[in-house]
């Protein structure tokens, strides 16, 4: 967390450097906001809640224009190439490219849940890959589920987010009766822990989020979002209930992002460095790619060349809709070891490993909540749980 704290005003002034465009207040200094969990106002945003299409669009129009970065696109990761001991670089389905480092930044895996605010490419790719190369995996038992997703059942607007920075801004949480019945600004499994109360007291399938205090000019991509599902926002409040949103867990590095798999390196929501604990706080993620990110692209420049083994014959296959249902069903919101269990058999090598990892932590930690242990373990206090590439598991405490 030092690292991060120190590292990210830097990396903050980079951006702002390369034409990145964050939002500012009347005297012309970065506009701070209020984000669940936080204790003063710390996070910058970009056109409201819009921060990473500004950060992504204008970085990809940099890498697009540097004439050193090769972009293929249309090209697919299938493996990385590995023998077990170190890694030589990736498979693809256009062929292999060898290298001294390789980085992965796939991201995260939240949509493995069917119940999800991620696109549906975010499976986990990377942890996948990372594990059957030889690298170990940690924390895959804390997927945090976002309070406020978009309950609209049978349409493509289920899931959709509802940004937590408007709640920090006034939007309220209300039951069928129409009153308060949580603080808005508390970490994300405190809110959702409510939700999920709320949900079985009143035998609903959402709750209301009320935005009528909210001027849409603050959020202007929020409110046309909800506009195109049908919704008015500005008349009624909206059916939100809690989604899969972000894993803590994945490929376990340094805070240099090296991998137990020398040459192999991870940064952002595919690694895990154990910042994030068991509760991510609200944006922190954004400022942990960059500064982790710029770490590990340093630390790569040192690794040495290899004589490169023959390409290994596993290939990535896909999770299928019938695994995301099970993954929701039996290790989404409230876990028991029954379901766990049931869990452990699923072909998608994640899916087994978040059981895996589920039923070692007995008790019941930030978004991970076990019916069977409510109360959190002070015994397992800073102690992760580690998944060896041979599906072993183990505790380790981090320095």
């Amino acid at each position: 967390m030092r690292a991060l704290v120190e590292e990210a005003p830097a990396a903050v002034r980079d951006l702002q450097a390369r034409g990145v465009v964050f939002d500012l207040d009347q005297e012309g200094r970065l506009a701070l906001g209020l984000e669940g969990g936080h204790s003063a106002r710390r996070i910058v945003h970009s056109g409201g809640s819009q921060t990473g299409r500004e950060i992504t669009s204008k970085l990809a129009a940099m890498v697009a224009e540097d004439d050193r970065i090769e972009v293929r696109e249309r090209t697919s990761a299938t493996a990385l190439w590995s023998d077990g001991a170190r890694c030589h670089g990736v498979i693809t389905d256009a062929g292999a490219l060898g290298s001294r480092a390789t980085v992965l930044a796939t991201g995260g895996a939240a949509a493995l849940w069917r119940r999800t605010t991620n696109p549906r490419g975010a499976i986990g790719a990377g942890p996948v890959f990372g594990a059957a190369a030889g690298a170990d995996l940690a924390d895959l038992e804390f997927c945090q589920f976002h309070p406020t997703a978009l309950a609209l059942p049978g349409t493509p607007f289920d899931g959709q987010l509802i940004t937590e920075a408007i709640r920090g801004e006034g939007a309220q949480l209300l039951g069928a009766d129409g009153e308060r019945f949580t603080d808005e600004l508390a970490p994300r499994d405190e809110v959702s822990a409510a939700i999920l109360a709320k949900l079985r007291e009143e035998g609903t399938n959402a709750v209301r989020l009320d935005l009528r205090a909210i001027d849409p000019a603050r959020f202007p991509n929020v409110f046309a979002s909800l506009a195109e599902a049908g919704l008015d926002p500005k008349a009624e409040p909206v059916p939100v209930s809690p989604a899969a949103h972000y894993t803590m867990g994945g490929i376990a590095t340094d805070l240099d992002g090296r991998s137990s798999l020398p040459g192999l390196y991870a940064v952002g929501e595919c690694s895990c460095t154990g910042l994030h604990g068991a509760n991510r706080l609200a944006s922190n993620s954004l400022s942990e790619c960059f500064v982790f990110g710029g770490r590990a692209a340093r630390a790569s420049l040192g690794e040495p060349e290899g004589a490169r083994p023959a390409e290994p014959e596993w290939r990535f296959d896909p999770p299928t809709d019938e695994t995301r249902d099970a993954v929701w069903r039996r290790a989404g919101p409230l876990r028991n070891p029954t379901d766990l269990a049931a869990l452990i058999p699923d072909p998608y090598p994640l899916a087994k490993a978040i059981a895996q990892a589920a039923l070692e932590r007995r008790e019941s930690r930030g978004p991970h909540l076990r019916t069977d242990c409510p109360e959190t373990d002070p015994s397992l206090d800073a102690v992760h749980v580690v998944l060896a590439p041979d599906g072993s598991v183990r505790r380790e405490t981090w320095e």
